[in-house]
């Protein structure tokens, strides 16, 4: 064999390769190989090879209509978790989660098979993949340490698809949690992919776990404003609005308006409020706009930055 010296001069592990690769068992079997082709007719010959390529057509054939089954078969089985799952009234996050799950495992058992229909050994073949996988899973530490944070969210459930929680940098409404990541969509409706090992040690903000939020917001008003004047106006415009809450709803408080801060150029009112979460953003964006527009027909204005300059001679 030509590259024999080449390894032979580079070291002695490459002496024991080479001289392993230069045994007689590669002789040998060349040689029963030659004397079989020796031995049979050439006609006899074609017929075995036409007989071998048939039989491993039919093979072939058998192992892609297993695939076609198989392939429909899980995805009606994925149809029926989802169905089992939302009769029962299940959580959509362990629904999506379950669903990814078994439906990797059922595509390894689809591959194993067609493997099997091929005619290649499956046992070897097994323990090749347990060797490999080893290898394979430290490689892609990662990724594991992404399942093992979607069993911990699937565990805890810190949020559940459908509420609006802001994590990793972003923010928006979860809609599915899979076996590695969990899906958002920002309000922007952007799809945002976030690795669920990240995300199960990190710091998630849940806006939507508790029923009602509070509204905590300020508006500066000038020096010399009547601030009981000011006081009263806000909380007629807070009345006029139905979505806020009071005192009659459980873990609620009656709207609050206080003088929080004297500052450079400005008197500051500190106005707290609740809704229910579904409702706060549409709350606060209407409670910024009705200040705005209404409190000036009060007399009631708004400062601008200004600085005293004294001048001495």
């Amino acid at each position: 064999m030509f590259f024999l010296p080449l390894l032979q001069t580079i070291t002695p592990e490459a002496e024991q390769i080479a001289q392993k690769f230069s045994t007689d068992s590669l002789t040998t079997k060349g040689a029963e190989i030659m004397e079989i082709l020796r031995n049979t007719p050439p006609r006899e010959l074609v017929e075995e090879m036409v007989t071998s390529a048939i039989k491993f057509g039919i093979k072939v054939l058998i192992a892609l209509v297993i695939y076609l089954i198989g392939a429909w078969l899980i995805r009606k089985f994925k149809h029926l978790i989802a169905k089992a799952f939302t009769r029962r009234g299940a959580d959509a996050t362990l629904t999506s989660f379950i669903q990814s799950l078994v439906t990797a495992a059922l595509w390894i058992l689809l591959i194993m098979l067609m493997i099997g229909t091929l005619g290649i050994n499956t046992t070897s073949l097994a323990a090749l993949l347990a060797a490999g996988g080893m290898a394979i899973g430290m490689a892609m530490s990662g990724t594991v340490q992404n399942f093992a944070g979607g069993i911990m969210l699937l565990a805890f459930k810190p949020f559940k698809a459908g509420d609006f929680i802001e994590a990793q940098g972003y923010s928006g409404t979860v809609k599915e949690i899979n076996i590695v990541s969990t899906k958002i969509t920002t309000i922007d409706n952007k799809l945002v992919i976030l690795p669920n090992g990240a995300l199960s040690n990190g710091t998630i903000n849940n806006y939507s776990a508790n029923p009602i939020r509070r509204i905590d917001t300020t508006v500066d008003v000038s020096y010399g404003c009547d601030a009981a004047a000011v006081k009263e106006k806000i909380l007629q415009i807070i009345g006029t609005q139905e979505k806020i809450l009071d005192a009659t709803t459980p873990g609620a408080s009656d709207p609050t308006v206080v003088l929080s801060s004297m500052k450079d150029s400005s008197v500051q009112f500190l106005i707290r409020v609740w809704v229910k979460s579904a409702d706060y953003f549409e709350v606060s964006f209407w409670l910024n706009e009705a200040i705005y527009t209404q409190l000036p027909e009060q007399e009631i204005s708004f400062p601008f930055p200004q600085v005293d300059v004294h001048i001495r001679n």
